[in-house]
């Protein structure tokens, strides 16, 4: 492909309103985006599916606008990729409003891999983030991509765990690349373009919205065979992952929890809608008879005595020693900025770097414990 039918693609695919359906008819009717975008506003009109309003927007779209994405991706060290491209995933290019386009940054080799999506609540338990970090460590371990969301929370877990086993780890983005959010994440933003890769049909530098998550969800589950949920409330957005993957004809298993638990409540419901319940690593893998281990991966750690988690590799210096002070039993912030004898600000940005890996959690009270 030339870079201005490159160009025109990536100008046609982001007019707002066309989706995959009127992009479909665009073509179809002009068989080229350079050929849609240089057509007359009443032939536009006239097109099957294509309203005023979207016509409209496709007349005042221009190649030079595609050219300008393209060189923003290119600027922070990204790819774009359309459909006709070798590295397109194939699984996803046949979901239900499949993505017309892609930016990527990091290990385009990823998309090659057979992939599980993992995902859950932002707002989890021990025994979810445990469950989350052992799931991912083992899958990835076992030459398994793991895709998340990039959320705090169980889709953080999952990518950290993934990257620590040595393996490989798709994030699938609700925003544009160059864009952190939430920026808690820095560091896991930074891991992934060394080690993993971001994905995302935002174009550089928009900042997320309402509407940006739900359709990053259905782009998680599509690249993926199984989507595992391993903890969600009644709302969770990790429920919409499941449904995507669930419209996509794509398998979904979920990890049981307490009845009592309000972060069990959608696992729980999904296996009894029909979902299988993940019991261990095993009943996943069993999907992946094609998966290569890769060689001279990593153990995943014992568990620790309960409540009391590992600490990865990964952490920074401030955030191990922060993690060491703690136990248990809770601690007020500033008895632990006292123990560690730091400034409050260095303290604070470790202790929200461990929970987004779900190493600490906050009590009542601003009072810390490991888990």
């Amino acid at each position: 492909m030339t870079d201005d039918a490159r160009a025109a693609w990536v100008a046609l695919a982001l007019v707002p309103g066309i989706g995959a359906a009127r992009l479909e008819s665009l073509l179809a009717a002009y068989g080229t985006p350079l050929g849609a975008l240089t057509a007359p506003l009443r032939a536009l009109r006239a097109v099957p599916g294509i309203t005023a309003a979207a016509a409209g927007a496709v007349a005042s779209a221009s190649v030079e606008q595609g050219r300008g994405v393209l060189e923003a991706v290119r600027r922070i060290g990204g790819r774009t990729l359309v459909p006709t491209d070798p590295e397109f995933p194939a699984l996803l290019a046949h979901i239900p409003d499949a993505p017309p386009v892609l930016f990527a940054a990091g290990d385009l080799s990823l998309l090659r891999h057979p992939a599980v999506a993992i995902v859950g609540s932002r707002d989890h338990s021990a025994y979810g983030a445990e469950v989350c970090r052992r799931m991912a460590w083992e899958a990835a371990a076992a030459g398994v991509a793991v895709a998340s969301g990039m959320a705090r929370g169980l889709d953080a877990v999952a990518h950290h765990a993934a990257l620590d086993a040595g393996g490989r780890t798709i994030g699938v983005l609700g925003n544009g690349l160059g864009v952190i959010y939430p920026a808690a994440n820095r560091r896991l933003y930074e891991r992934m373009l060394a080690g993993g890769l971001l994905l995302t049909e935002f174009p550089p530098g928009e900042r997320p919205h309402a509407g940006s998550f739900p359709r990053r969800n259905r782009i998680i589950s599509g690249l993926a065979r199984v989507t595992v949920v391993v903890e969600a409330g009644e709302t969770s957005g990790a429920l919409i992952t499941a449904g995507a993957a669930l419209e996509q004809g794509r398998e979904v298993m979920a990890v049981p929890g307490p009845i009592t638990s309000p972060n069990s409540v959608g696992c729980n419901r999904l296996i009894r809608d029909g979902a299988a319940p993940l019991l261990e690593t095993r009943d996943l893998l069993d999907h992946y008879p094609d998966a290569e281990r890769l060689p001279g991966a990593p153990v995943p750690p014992d568990p620790a005595p309960p409540g009391v988690k590992p600490l990865p590799e990964s952490l920074t210096e401030a955030e191990r020693r922060v993690a060491e002070l703690l136990g248990v039993e809770p601690v007020h912030v500033d008895e632990l900025v006292g123990r560690a004898g730091r400034a409050a600000a260095e303290v604070l940005a470790a202790l929200g770097g461990l929970e987004i890996a779900g190493i600490v959690e906050q009590r009542a009270g601003r009072r810390f414990v490991r888990l």
